[in-house]
């Protein structure tokens, strides 16, 4: 995929997360699987970490921009911080039974699966680009040369 269209992507992303995050507080029925207090609680803990990751998709899209080596650990530290938010709600939502929840349950699912796809889809594409994206293959020079 063209630089170009994973810089689209970064923001199309981006955007998703502060929507969902835009319907949680203004009217929270639209992606609320559940009306309990644990899941409130639980949900309401991830507006920073999802706010971490808009960072570090928008910076990264800004250096895949200015064709600065800043992409490679700006996109994998999205890509990471995806998988960890994700481990943690899959966790969750198993425990709980969220996604048998009716219809905001599979919403929840299919951000669940979204999130480990993009966060495979950013990681790979990152590293297998690396090169092309930081002449040097992230390595520093020697010391003293």
């Amino acid at each position: 995929m063209p630089r170009r269209r994973i810089v689209a992507l970064c923001y199309f992303v981006s955007a998703l997360i502060v929507l969902y995050w835009v319907a949680w507080f203004a009217h929270r029925s639209l992606v609320a699987a559940s009306a309990g207090p644990v899941y409130t609680n639980f949900e309401q803990a991830f507006p920073l970490a999802d706010a971490l990751i808009v960072v570090w998709l928008l910076l990264g899209a800004r250096a895949l921009r200015r064709r600065s080596s800043l992409a490679v650990p700006c996109l994998l530290l999205g890509a990471g911080a995806g998988f960890y938010l994700g481990a943690m709600d899959v966790l969750f939502d198993l425990e709980h039974g969220i996604w048998a929840k009716g219809a905001n349950g599979l919403v929840e699912l299919a951000i669940n699966v979204a999130t480990f796809a993009l966060s495979t889809y950013f990681a790979n594409w990152v590293w297998t680009h690396r090169r092309e994206l930081d002449p040097s293959g992230g390595e520093s020079p020697a010391r003293g040369q």
